[in-house]
């Protein structure tokens, strides 16, 4: 117990020379700055946000309240930390400062309460997941299981939806860790890639002709009736899966969920582009999934909010699913964002 009382001593005097050492000191009647932990958090989240209104929207504060903190900080300190706009907030030289520091000051923080607490607390609670339909959430549901095994306390709740949707609710704080495809904005979230990938094919009626084919070609589809998904809308990635023109791209159809984009197609409205291992075709299915071929892989990554304060609950699912990654047959070809 004594090295933890001596290393909370330590952070607090690392605290201070964090703040003295990021040349933000000014010179007044005062005897140095003080900024609370509290405040340090509000600025780091309006960095990520880029803007007052949805950092105050984060952070469930009214946006006069959020400016006001932010506009005795700077008087605090002496310094301007932002440039405003109307359309983003950018960070002034000096900003960019705190905000590392801030980063520091933070994950120190955050380290010592964990060593002072994690020994006698109950872990408990609950985790929320925001995911798409992918056999990827095999290797979610695996980590919480192996970490159920020992916290049977702890709870998780996954909730289905496509990239927008899970991004919209883990940027309004209602999600723990989203499960996403593609490119990930690493400028708002920390990321860890997951062991798995997933490729596009086509889900089409058996009495389809093209459902003769054992592989379908891009130019199958051209200027076919398309039933295909609002991410691959919004990401404005058809034309480079069907190796054609935007001209070219017949779309009949959007769906976020895919079971909803199957019932259009056994009702003749078109292909849907999409996943394998998501809609049944097995036995008397008037449905099949062929591949398409030059189709490209899919990553998928566990993402979360930077500068997110987990709970116990939450922080130890994140190292179940580190340790997973670790131990994955395909670990070498993982790696943590």
């Amino acid at each position: 117990m004594l090295e933890s009382y001596k290393e909370l001593l330590y952070t607090d005097k690392k605290i201070d020379n964090l703040l003295k050492t990021s040349r933000l000191q000014i010179v007044t009647d005062k005897e140095e700055p003080e900024v609370e932990l509290r405040v340090l958090q509000y600025f780091l989240a309006v960095t990520r946000e880029q803007s007052i209104l949805g950092a105050a929207q984060s952070l469930h504060l009214s946006q006069p309240t959020l400016s006001r903190q932010l506009k005795d900080m700077e008087e605090e300190l002496g310094k301007q930390l932002f440039i405003r706009s109307n359309r983003k907030i950018t960070l002034t030289e000096e900003g960019m400062i705190l905000r590392k520091r801030a980063e520091e000051i933070m994950e120190l923080v955050r380290k010592t309460e964990d060593e002072i607490a994690m020994s006698d607390q109950i872990i408990a609670g609950d985790i929320h997941i925001g995911a798409g339909e992918t056999e990827g959430i095999r290797f979610l549901v695996k980590a919480a299981q192996s970490l159920r095994a020992e916290y049977p306390l702890v709870h998780f709740h996954i909730i289905s939806g496509d990239k927008v949707t899970v991004t919209e609710d883990l940027d309004r704080g209602l999600l723990d860790f989203g499960l996403l495809f593609g490119e990930i904005d690493l400028s708002k979230y920390d990321s860890l890639k997951v062991p798995a990938a997933d490729r596009f094919g086509v889900l089409m009626r058996q009495d389809d002709p093209l459902a003769a084919k054992s592989l379908i070609q891009p130019e199958d589809l051209w200027e076919k009736p398309l039933i295909v998904s609002r991410q691959s809308v919004h990401d404005n990635n058809l034309p480079d899966l069907l190796h054609c023109s935007q001209e070219k791209v017949n779309i009949a159809a959007t769906y976020n969920l895919l079971f909803n984009g199957s019932i259009m197609v056994e009702e003749g409205m078109g292909y849907a582009i999409c996943l394998d291992h998501i809609i049944n075709v097995s036995g008397n299915s008037r449905l099949c999934f062929r591949p398409l071929a030059g189709s490209f892989d899919l990553p998928m990554h566990i993402v979360w909010k930077k500068y997110q304060v987990f709970t116990k609950a939450a922080d130890q699912f994140l190292q179940a699913m580190r340790s997973a990654v670790e131990t994955s047959p395909i670990s070498s070809s993982i790696q943590i964002d």
